[in-house]
């Protein structure tokens, strides 16, 4: 996986995590130290799912490999699509404002954290079915870094009450995994 496929991957996966950390920025009186845990938390769980996925998927390699990139194919479509039909649709998650006690902060903050990144899982799953356990580790840490950057900004449009375009946001970043599910695809049938 070349450089601009993972980094193009991590952007398309953080765009809950945008989305998210701007309203929880804008709706309470978000620290910048809260703002700093918040998108440590929310980096970590985004590289600890598709790093779990990835070492399902490469331990079911040997038994799947006729049709690994199928599945691969089909599991980034599938994310990819249901994204681009929520951009679509226009629909909007709702977030719970945070609570103000420490232990319950951080406890939300990953459960932010694990809600944005099931979807992560997944994809790991097809990282895990199509690359070595080497190139697996950089393509998570690239995501986990991108998403800590992108929760900061996030964090930073909501205390200025700078709205993210979420309908769009889901749209690009659907495209964004159904074409690289169809290059995989693509790759394995020898298209090119």
């Amino acid at each position: 996986m070349l450089f601009l496929e993972a980094f193009l991957l991590s952007l398309a996966l953080c765009v809950d995590t945008l989305v998210v950390s701007a309203a929880t920025a804008f709706r309470t009186k978000m620290s910048y130290r809260r703002g700093l845990l918040m998108a440590v938390i929310l980096g970590f769980c985004q590289s600890a799912f598709p790093l779990a996925g990835a070492l399902i998927g490469d331990v079911a390699r040997s038994f799947i490999e006729s049709v690994d990139h199928w599945i691969a194919f089909g599991l980034l479509a599938f994310i990819g699509g249901k994204m681009f039909l929520d951009g679509v649709k226009g629909e909007e998650e709702e977030n719970e404002e945070t609570p103000s006690t420490h232990r319950s902060l951080i406890y939300t903050y990953f459960l932010l954290g694990v809600a944005t990144s099931i979807d992560a899982f997944a994809v790991g799953i097809g990282l895990g079915l199509d690359n070595p356990l080497t190139t697996v580790l950089w393509v998570v840490t690239l995501i986990g870094a991108v998403t800590f950057t992108v929760s900061l900004v996030g964090i930073y449009l909501g205390k200025r009450n700078i709205p993210i375009p979420q309908r769009t946001a889901n749209i690009i970043a659907g495209m964004v995994l159904i074409a690289l599910g169809l290059k995989i695809l693509l790759e394995h049938l020898q298209v090119f």
